[in-house]
């Protein structure tokens, strides 16, 4: 708090804030706030219910499972790694195992998280938590009522060279592919994943 009774945030001050929306899913808040060049402005923050949860789920042969479906928010068909939410109370690595079965029946016997990012931080407060799965048993996919979900099978560096020409846009899984080809590359993981990612030497 400042001698105002304002609270400060770096280089803002808030002055007022109200919820603006709410529903099961997110809330979004406004801020009446003074700018960090002194002048009074609104600041709006979305802020989701749940953690972002996202898998890169690892095949013996080196092949990477994708999912496909329309996303309402930008009208389009999107390419993506597993992804999905969790509640924020609960561990996320429960969460991740949840959102993996439910999208493609897969059950991995091992898992790593290897990223915690922030989302669109300049409108968002979403937390993205991503785990690397591996030795992986089939199953049956259970959607949630609003997923209509396709999947395929590609090598990782098919994945990662979509990623790069833009045939797969999704910010969550870009990061979690670049990410994984760092890691293996600079073996910052253990050799046997590091391979299941780059392939044979």
């Amino acid at each position: 708090m400042n001698a105002k009774g304002h609270s400060v945030r770096g280089p803002w001050t808030v002055k007022s804030m109200r919820t603006a929306y709410e529903n099961p899913w997110m809330e979004v808040r406004e801020y009446d706030v003074i700018r960090p060049d002194g002048k009074p402005g609104l600041y709006g923050v979305v802020s989701p219910a749940n953690l972002a949860i996202g898998i890169l789920p690892l095949f013996v042969d080196g092949t990477v499972m994708l999912v496909g479906q329309y996303r309402f928010a930008l009208d389009c068909w999107s390419w993506e790694l597993p992804e999905g939410g969790g509640p924020k109370d609960m561990d996320p690595l429960e969460s991740a195992k949840r959102e993996l079965a439910e999208e493609t029946g897969l059950v991995a016997a091992h898992w790593l998280e290897f990223m915690d990012m922030h989302m669109s931080n300049s409108i968002t407060d979403e937390r993205a938590i991503a785990y690397l799965a591996w030795d992986l048993a089939e199953g049956e996919a259970e959607p949630e009522g609003t997923e209509d979900i396709v999947t395929r099978l590609v090598p990782f560096a098919e994945a990662l060279a979509e990623a790069m020409d833009g045939r797969i846009r999704d910010a969550f899984t870009l990061a979690m592919l670049l990410k994984a080809d760092y890691m293996a590359r600079n073996r910052l993981i253990d050799p046997a994943l590091a391979r299941l990612i780059l392939g044979p030497a």
